[in-house]
């Protein structure tokens, strides 16, 4: 088999199964694993593929569940701004923090006053937004960019995580459930918000009423690794008890 036919095969095996192992693809075509890492490589330069830690993951936006920017910005707009509104009562000025790729983060990041800080960000809109307030410095990952979300994704925007500490991370999510934890429908977004919490101090997750209790495709952790959850008051009373039964706080929205 040809090298550009091999990589082919391997392109079509990724955007099928969304991702992939490099062991199970050295036993698909019978070479080396050192062989399938320079194809992978190869298939990420070309902006192909996405590679991972022992494997790759697709890029296709027609394989992605996750949802377009422009349709995640609009859809619980009134509760996404009163909860973006409280997130930023929990930043102080010299905070270094991370704002992810959600809508909340982006609305999050209009509300931020022009105050010394410093902001590790994925998403390219939080990036724009905080590019004319003068004081906040931001430091924005690279990787490969989904125009779906206007995102950074990849090894690269992965291994950002691993360079910074940060006081505070403020998290979105898909879903959380007391059993199941916090999850993602989109694995790529999910590993990025995987190593956020990880270079954080104190992770908020910021989530409105209707994800609780939801169990979305890629499991992120348990929901003990959220210090808060910023959420709106239309939450479950109950579901907030149990929450605070595991040391979890949860900080009810108000109205602006």
């Amino acid at each position: 088999m040809l090298v550009a036919e091999r990589q082919q095969k391997i392109l079509g095996l990724v955007n099928e199964k969304k991702s992939i192992r490099v062991t199970d693809l050295s036993k698909i075509f019978s070479v080396t694993e050192e062989t399938i890492r320079r194809d992978l490589e190869k298939l990420e330069t070309d902006q192909k593929l996405a590679r991972s830690h022992g494997g790759a993951i697709s890029i296709a936006p027609s394989n992605s569940m996750e949802m377009p920017f422009a349709e995640r910005e609009v859809k619980n707009i009134k509760e996404k701004k009163e909860i973006a509104y409280k997130a930023v009562k929990e930043v102080a000025e010299g905070d270094e923090i991370i704002l992810d790729a959600s809508s909340t983060a982006w609305y999050m990041a209009k509300d931020l006053p022009d105050i010394p800080l410093t902001v590790l960000t994925n998403s390219n809109r939080v990036a724009m937004e905080l590019s004319t307030k003068k004081q906040i410095t931001v430091i924005s990952t690279g990787g490969t960019l989904i125009s779906k979300s206007m995102s950074f994704i990849g090894p690269l925007a992965e291994s950002t995580f691993d360079t910074y500490h940060v006081s505070k991370a403020f998290i979105s999510c898909n879903g959380l459930h007391l059993k199941h934890g916090i999850s993602e429908s989109d694995e790529m977004q999910a590993r990025i918000k995987i190593k956020m919490m990880d270079s954080a101090d104190t992770v908020y997750i910021l989530i409105d009423h209707t994800k609780f209790d939801v169990k979305a495709f890629f499991r992120l952790n348990g929901i003990d690794v959220a210090d808060y959850i910023i959420t709106d008051n239309k939450v479950d009373d109950k579901i907030v008890e149990q929450l605070e039964e595991k040391s979890i706080h949860v900080i009810k929205a108000q109205k602006k």
